[in-house]
C-alpha cells in the first residue's frame, strides 16, 4: 500500500491517515482496491499487477472525459504502471440502490428513475465516445470477436456446465457454439462494448461526493469493439438485480429510443439478434461465477448462481432460440428447473456458512462426488509437482511407479512474452493469461477426470502414494499453474497434498 500512500499524499499534499478495503478489497480480476482518506481529502486506489489492464482503463478514462462522460478523474499514477489513484464516488451502487427502492417484485419510481438515466447515458459510451477510442490499447482483445466469443463459450463449458454434472454430446454442443458465434458475429463490430455494464459497476454518487446523484461508470477496462446489444442485456439481465420481465421489456425500448438519437440501425433485426446477446452474456457471467466460486472458493459469486440460472430459464422459454441451439438449450435444460435452482441455492448458503466449497453441496454430479471429507485414517497423499522436461522428469521416490505424467507444452506458453518473463504460474498476470485460452481449461478438466478416477481407486484400495506431475519447457509457468490449480482441486475435496515446484524450489527466482 506504500506506492498508494505516496500517490495520495504527492497529489494532495498530505498523509493519508486511513485505508480501507472497498467492497471487500479485491476486484474480480484480483485487483486491489482501497479507500484513502484524510482530513479534507478521500480517494479510491487501485493495485493490479496487469499493467495492460491499468492503461486500458486509464487511458479509456481519458478519451471519456474528454467527451464529457461521468467516469471518475485520474489523480496520480505509478511509475510502474501497476497502481493509480483516482477520484472516490462514494458508496451507492446502482445495485445497493435499488435494493433500497423495491419491495419484491415492484421497484420504486426512484430506482425506475434511476436505471432510465443509465440507459440514457449508455450510447453516449458506446458510439458518441466509441467513434474516435484508440482500440489498440484493449486487454485482452481489440474486439468482441470470434476468439473473445469462444473464450466466453468454453469459459461456460469447463467451469460451470460440466462441474454442474450436466450431460451434453460434446460435438453437438460445439456445433451450437459455432452457430452462435456466427449469430453475434452478424451484428458487427460498430461500437464501444463496455464489457461489464452491470449494477455494481454503476455508482449513484451521495453525499460523501460532490455530485448530485447523478450516475457515475467504473470498471470498463475490458472494454473492446463489438455490437451494441450486449451492454444492455449485461444491465437488464444482471442476476442478483433481478428485475422483472416487464421492467425490463421497458427499459430495452427506451434504451433503443436513446441508442436511435445517436446512431441509425435496424431495430427491427435488432430485437431479432438480442436474445442472442442475452444468452451469450448469461453464459458468460455463469462461467465466471463457476470458477471464482467452485475454484477459488469465493462463495459470494456463487450467490448469483440461482438468480442466473432463472434468467437462463427465463430466456429459453420466452425468446424463441432453443430450436436454433438444441444441444445447448437440452444441456442447460438439466440445470434450469425449480429442483436444481433451488439446489444451488442451497449449496451457496451452506457454502457461506460453513466456508467449505458449494460444489460439495450439488448431487448428481459425477465428477464432484468425490468431495467427501478426507478422514484421519486415509492414508493416501498425492503429490504434485511441477517440473521442466529439459531437466528430465519427476522421479518416483516410492518405487511403484503409480501415477501421471502431463505434458503442458501444447499449450500457449507465456514464457514466450517479456512480460512474463520473471513471473512464474503462481503469479496472477500468468493465470489470467492462461485462463484466457480454452485450451488450458479444457487440458486442465481432462487431466482432473483421470486424476480423480485413481484418487477413488487409491483411497478404496488404501494405497498412500499417487503422482501427478506436469511438465512443460522451463518449469515456470504453464506446469506450475497447473500444479497449483491440480492441488486447489484435490484439497477442496478432502485429498492430502504435497506440492513440489522442483525447478522453482532448485533455482528459486
Amino acid at each position: 500500500m506504500d506506492v498508494l500512500r505516496q500517490l495520495f499524499e504527492r497529489h494532495f499534499g498530505q498523509p493519508a491517515t486511513g485505508v480501507a478495503p472497498v467492497q471487500g478489497g479485491l476486484g474480480g480480476s484480483g485487483r486491489q482496491i482501497v479507500r484513502l482518506t484524510s482530513a479534507r481529502h478521500t480517494a479510491i486506489g487501485i493495485l493490479n499487477n496487469v499493467r495492460e489492464e491499468n492503461l486500458a482503463f486509464l487511458s479509456f478514462t481519458r478519451h471519456f472525459l474528454a467527451h464529457g462522460l461521468a467516469v471518475p478523474q485520474i489523480y496520480a499514477e505509478a511509475a510502474t504502471g501497476t497502481a493509480y489513484l483516482e477520484e472516490d464516488l462514494g458508496d451507492t451502487t446502482l445495485f445497493q440502490f435499488l435494493a433500497a427502492h423495491r419491495r419484491g417484485s415492484v421497484l420504486a419510481p426512484q430506482a425506475l428513475e434511476a436505471y432510465a438515466r443509465v440507459v440514457e447515458e449508455l450510447p453516449r459510451f458506446q458510439v458518441d465516445a466509441g467513434r474516435d477510442l484508440d482500440y489498440s490499447v484493449c486487454y485482452p482483445r481489440a474486439a468482441f470477436d470470434a476468439q473473445s466469443i469462444h473464450w466466453d463459450l468454453n469459459y461456460f463449458k469447463y467451469y460451470f456446465l460440466k462441474l454442474a454434472g450436466a450431460e451434453f454430446h460434446e460435438q453437438a454442443l460445439e456445433e451450437d457454439f459455432t452457430r452462435l458465434t456466427a449469430r453475434l458475429l452478424s451484428a458487427g463490430q460498430k461500437c464501444f462494448l463496455y464489457r461489464d455494464f452491470q449494477s455494481r459497476n454503476i455508482m449513484l454518487c451521495d453525499n460523501r461526493t460532490p455530485h448530485d446523484g447523478r450516475p457515475y461508470f467504473l470498471d470498463y477496462q475490458g472494454g473492446r469493439r463489438g455490437a451494441p446489444h450486449y451492454d444492455i442485456a449485461s444491465l437488464l439481465f444482471d442476476a442478483k438485480a433481478d428485475l422483472p420481465p416487464a421492467v425490463r421489456d421497458a427499459l430495452l425500448e427506451q434504451y433503443l429510443d436513446a441508442l436511435a438519437r445517436h446512431m441509425s440501425f435496424d431495430r427491427g433485426q435488432f430485437l431479432a439478434d438480442y436474445p442472442c446477446w442475452v444468452l451469450v452474456r448469461i453464459l458468460q457471467a455463469l462461467g465466471a461465477y463457476g470458477y471464482r466460486g467452485f475454484y477459488e472458493r469465493k462463495t459470494h459469486f456463487l450467490q448469483s448462481v440461482p438468480y442466473a440460472l432463472g434468467n437462463l430459464r427465463w430466456l429459453w422459454q420466452n425468446a424463441g432460440v432453443a430450436t436454433e441451439l438444441p444441444a445447448l438449450a437440452a444441456a442447460c435444460a438439466q440445470l434450469t428447473t425449480d429442483a436444481k435452482i433451488a439446489e444451488f441455492s442451497a449449496a451457496a448458503s451452506a457454502a457461506g456458512e460453513a466456508g467449505q466449497p458449494a460444489a460439495q453441496a450439488v448431487s448428481g454430479n459425477a465428477e464432484l462426488a468425490q468431495a467427501e471429507v478426507a478422514q484421519a485414517d486415509d492414508p493416501l497423499t498425492v503429490i504434485v509437482t511441477s517440473f521442466s522436461f529439459h531437466r528430465g522428469p519427476v522421479a518416483d521416490e516410492s518405487g511403484h511407479g503409480g501415477g501421471y505424467t502431463f505434458d503442458a507444452r501444447g499449450l500457449p506458453n507465456p514464457g514466450r512474452e517479456a512480460r512474463f518473463k520473471s513471473l512464474t504460474g503462481r503469479d496472477a498476470e500468468v493465470s489470467t493469461y492462461l485462463e484466457q485460452h480454452a485450451t488450458v481449461a479444457g487440458f486442465l478438466q481432462h487431466a482432473l477426470a483421470l486424476v480423480e478416477i485413481s484418487v477413488a481407486e487409491y483411497r478404496r484400495r488404501g494405497f498412500a502414494r499417487l503422482m501427478v506431475s506436469f511438465g512443460c519447457t522451463g518449469g515456470q509457468h504453464r506446469s506450475v499453474y497447473l500444479a497449483e490449480q491440480t492441488a486447489l482441486h484435490l484439497r477442496q475435496r478432502g485429498v492430502r497434498v504435497e506440492l513440489h515446484h522442483r525447478e522453482q524450489e532448485r533455482w528459486p527466482r
